[in-house]
């Protein structure tokens, strides 16, 4: 028995030998992700639901806190709109959005899909909340579609009505 033990340890032990890389579905492998966004984005948004409204936005991706956080600039007409800061929590991946709407709301990562390019991340909780009911982002979808092309789907709701701020992005510097 003590053979058997002993020959099943060895065995597990040699399978995780020189496995360093991270898997494509852990929040470093999409942390990582998030990183090589850096730069300068343009496009446009559209609400969608309880909300309707369209026109450009642009995006300005950096690192900050010697890499461990990913800063996330949104604005609209050259004024600065919201920011999320992204960053890892042990294995999690978490961010932090500083919405318009006057609150902080704090989602982690609840699906990474890193062969589609989706991370999807739910709402954890949101200071400066006013009561419940007061609007929101509770969820936010993001689709990595190509090295130059992004797409941020913010979910928002307030008042008893939800809505969807779609944002597409493309990489211009």
């Amino acid at each position: 028995m003590k053979t058997r033990f002993v020959c099943i340890s060895a065995v597990l032990c040699l399978g995780t030998i020189g496995v360093s890389e991270e898997r494509p579905d852990t929040g470093a492998a999409a942390f990582a992700q998030i990183r090589a966004l850096a730069g300068e984005w343009e496009g446009s948004f559209e609400w969608t639901g309880g909300r309707s409204d369209t026109g450009t936005m642009n995006a300005t991706y950096y690192s900050t806190g010697n890499g461990s956080a990913m800063v996330e600039n949104l604005t609209v007409g050259g004024i600065p709109a919201m920011t999320s800061v992204y960053h890892l929590d042990g294995a999690d991946l978490r961010m932090t959005h500083y919405c318009g709407a006057k609150n902080q709301p704090r989602l982690k990562a609840s699906k990474i899909d890193g062969a589609r390019g989706i991370l999807e991340f739910s709402f954890i909780d949101a200071t400066n909340l006013s009561s419940p009911d007061a609007a929101h982002v509770y969820g936010l979808e993001m689709r990595f579609l190509a090295a130059d092309r992004i797409t941020l789907t913010f979910l928002f709701e307030g008042g008893g009505k939800r809505s969807k701020e779609r944002i597409d992005l493309k990489r211009v510097g």
